[in-house]
C-alpha cells in the first residue's frame, strides 16, 4: 500500500489545467462568461465541479465515521456500518467521476468515441448481438423394468 494517498481532484484538476493550458479558476470564469463558447471546456468544467462534489461528500462520511471510531471502545453497532457503507458509496460516485473526467480531458483516450457517441446506426442496434437460446437436445433413455 503506497505510503501517501493520492489525491484523485488533484490529480484530475492538473490534467484539466494542462490540456486547457490556464488555471482552472480562470478556466471557470471563461466557462461562466460564455458556456456555448465551447461546449467540450464547459462540459469538463461541469463534470469538475461535480467531481469537487462528491470529494465534498466523500469527506463528510470519513468525519462521520470517525467519529464513531472516536467513540469510546465498545462493539461497533449499525450506524458505524451504515456509515462505512456511505464512505464507500461516496469514494464509488467520486471515482466514477473522476473517470468520466479522466476521459473527456485525455486526448487520446480510447473510449473518446464513446463519450461522443456513436453513429446513429450503431445507438440502434443491440449492444451485444445475441441469438435465441437452441432448446436442450432431450434424448430417449431406456426404461428399466417396464410396465406390465
Amino acid at each position: 500500500m503506497p505510503d501517501e494517498l493520492v489525491d484523485v481532484v488533484g490529480v484530475i484538476k492538473k490534467l484539466v489545467e494542462d490540456q486547457a493550458q490556464m488555471p482552472l479558476a480562470e478556466l471557470r470564469r471563461a466557462v461562466d462568461a460564455d458556456p456555448e463558447a465551447n461546449s467540450h471546456v464547459t462540459t469538463i468544467v461541469h463534470w469538475y465541479g461535480l467531481l469537487t462534489d462528491a470529494q465534498e461528500a466523500v469527506e463528510r462520511a470519513e468525519d462521520a465515521l470517525l467519529e464513531v471510531f472516536d467513540s469510546p471502545p465498545g462493539e461497533l453497532g449499525d450506524r458505524a456500518m451504515e456509515l462505512a457503507h456511505r464512505v464507500n458509496a461516496a469514494v464509488t460516485v467520486r471515482d466514477g467521476r473522476a473517470a468520466v473526467l479522466s476521459l473527456l480531458v485525455d486526448p487520446d483516450s480510447a473510449y473518446r468515441h464513446v463519450w461522443r457517441g456513436a453513429s446513429p446506426s450503431a445507438r440502434r442496434a443491440p449492444a451485444l448481438q445475441t441469438t435465441a437460446v437452441p432448446p436442450p437436445v432431450v434424448r430417449a433413455a431406456p426404461v428399466r423394468g417396464g410396465v406390465r
